[in-house]
């Protein structure tokens, strides 16, 4: 049986050794895609090509050929919402994603459009 203290609720979340405030805080600059001017694509665009290509699969898999327009608009809604929810993960933040406000501002244009 494990003891805990009335202050150990606050401590920072852990996986691995790993502090996950530090993937949290890494994982948004990792996934977006920046240009480069080399021939070659290095380890980490590779990751991010690869990422930015299964997203891009999944979600205009259920799309017709003339939806595949919004690709763009996805891929780059499906970002900001991966980096809305990873600061979920941060001790003593708020996701903004829970709040009504943000979703439906989110959602009318889309659906409208």
């Amino acid at each position: 049986m494990m003891t805990l203290g009335l202050f150990d609720q606050f401590m920072s979340p852990v996986f691995l050794g790993i502090p996950l405030i530090l993937i949290a805080l890494s994982l948004p600059w990792i996934l977006f895609p920046r240009p480069t001017a080399h021939w070659l694509d290095d380890r980490l665009l590779a990751l991010q090509g690869y990422f930015v290509n299964s997203f891009t699969q999944q979600i205009l898999q259920s799309v017709n050929p003339k939806g595949h327009k919004w690709a763009v608009l996805f891929m780059t809604l499906m970002l900001l919402l991966v980096t809305l929810n990873t600061l979920g993960l941060l001790p003593y933040t708020f996701t903004p994603t829970t709040q009504l406000s943000l979703n439906m501002a989110l959602a009318a244009p889309l659906w409208l459009a």
